[in-house]
This record gives C-alpha cells, sequence and structure tokens, in this order.
C-alpha cells in the first residue's frame, strides 16, 4: 500500500507497478481510477476529496480541476447532491436529467430514460450519437422512432430549438416512414409525398395520409426488386393495420409507371 491516503499500489501482468485511487463518501466506496504515477493517483484523490467536502463547487467549475475525469468530476457531484452515484456521467435534476458528453455539451432526458442511460455510455462521432449494446451501435435517434438516415428539420425536430434536448415533449417527428414527406398543396392542404432512390430520386405518387404514402413505397420497392433492382430499400412497418387491410391498400394504392422501368 502507498503511504498516501486512498492510494494503492498494484501490478501489471508484465509485473509493472501502477497506482489505484479509490475514495469512501456516505459509506461508498469510489474508484477513481488507475494511473501510471503515485502524484496523478494522489492528485485525482485530492480533487475528488475536495468535491464531496465542498457543496459550493458545481458542475460549471471543471476547468478549475487538472487531474479527475470530467466524468468522474460530474459523477462525484451528482452523489453529493443527489445521494445516488452513477457511472456515467449523469447529474439528476427534478423533473430530467442531464448526461454530459464533456464540459461544453450536455444533453437533456426525461426520468423514464435514468434506468438506460445509468448503464450505457453515449459516444459521438461527427454529429451521430449512439451507444454500444452486446458489440452493435444504435442510434439514440431509434428510442423516439426515428429513422436511420432522418435529416434533422425535414424528418424531425426539437421544439425549443436545442438539437442536444432529448425530451420525448421536445421531439417531433415530423415525417415517420421511409421515403415519405410531409407537403403542403398551393390550397393548403397536407398532402404526403413518396420518393425512392434509384440513379436519382423518383417520385412515387402523392397521397392523402401518410400511412398510404408509406405503403406506396413499400410497393415502389417490391417493384424495383421486381425489375432486377436490388438496393437494400427499407420497408415500412405500419402497426395500426391487419395484414389484410394492409395487403387490400397495398393493391389499391397507385405507384408511378416509371417504377416498371428495366434494371440499368
Amino acid at each position: 500500500m502507498a503511504n498516501l491516503p486512498g492510494i494503492y499500489t498494484a501490478f501489471k501482468k508484465n509485473g509493472s507497478l501502477y497506482y489505484r485511487a479509490s475514495i469512501t463518501f456516505h459509506t461508498k466506496h469510489i474508484s477513481l481510477g488507475s494511473f501510471d504515477t503515485e502524484e496523478l493517483a494522489s492528485c485525482t484523490y485530492k480533487e475528488a476529496r475536495l468535491i464531496l467536502d465542498h457543496p459550493e463547487i458545481t458542475l460549471s467549475e471543471y476547468s478549475l480541476f487538472s487531474c479527475l475525469s470530467h466524468n468522474k468530476f460530474v459523477s462525484l457531484i451528482n452523489f453529493r447532491d443527489n445521494g445516488i452515484y452513477f457511472k456515467t456521467p449523469i447529474y439528476l435534476r427534478k423533473k430530467y436529467f442531464e448526461y454530459y458528453l464533456s464540459a461544453t455539451e450536455t444533453l437533456k432526458f426525461d426520468r423514464d430514460d435514468l434506468f438506460f442511460y445509468a448503464s450505457k455510455k453515449i459516444q459521438k462521432k461527427g454529429g451521430y450519437l449512439f451507444v454500444t449494446d452486446y458489440g452493435n451501435q444504435y442510434s439514440i435517434l431509434s428510442r423516439y422512432g426515428i429513422r436511420p438516415f432522418s435529416v434533422y428539420g425535414r424528418d424531425y425536430r426539437m421544439v425549443n430549438g436545442d438539437v442536444l434536448d432529448f425530451r420525448y415533449s421536445n421531439i417531433e417527428i415530423i415525417n415517420r416512414y421511409a421515403g415519405v414527406q410531409k407537403k403542403e398543396s398551393a390550397s393548403g392542404q397536407t398532402q404526403y409525398q413518396t420518393k425512392i432512390h434509384v440513379n436519382g430520386d423518383i417520385i412515387v405518387g402523392t397521397y392523402p395520409d401518410e400511412i398510404s404514402a408509406a405503403i406506396a413505397y413499400n410497393k415502389a420497392a417490391d417493384k424495383l426488386a421486381s425489375c432486377g433492382i436490388c438496393k437494400a430499400y427499407a420497408r415500412n412497418y405500419i402497426v395500426s393495420m391487419t395484414s389484410e387491410q394492409y395487403h387490400a391498400a397495398y393493391t389499391s394504392i397507385p405507384v408511378s409507371k416509371k417504377l416498371t422501368m428495366p434494371a440499368p
């Protein structure tokens, strides 16, 4: 054991020495990480102790700390203030919680999602936010029924304009189905246009409701497949219809004659 408080020595498989830091607060033992030097481990412990013993230190003051990771910084402040320790960088508010991607990016979620994100690390690649589960990547947008490759402003939007606010009341899904876009006619009537991409976009048709437009997309994809165009078009699943209702609609809904083209 090292002489400094909260610091323990350990050895890697190759026999090299490293240092582990941990701290106890309100009977809970919290690991602070593993470090190559005793000095860095000790610095991390001292910063953790400072945070837990001084409730006036806030989430905005991370720049004052040089050793503690930002994730651990958030976890410790939340435990100090709310009495619950999360391994992920979550801070509980009265009706929602914040998930800190970094010191400058904060996501907001409803409490209903707390159990999920308490055990899931959110990652960001470009503008894509995702979690990894059983080796697979899942967009966090999929939890809201937002399709892959959906475009912000066209297929969905945040009501208050904050693209990092994922509370359910703040998310408006504009286009629920693949290939379907909501349109407004010259007379102000809402219509739904269906497009499918081959070499360019083909307009499948315009329909009075989004379910008809979604079924038209499925029909267009099937017609293209029958013509030898082998693309992995996603099919729209209509949960509100029985198989008989779906088949009747599928048969009756018209699609563009351009879809009978031969394969290039």
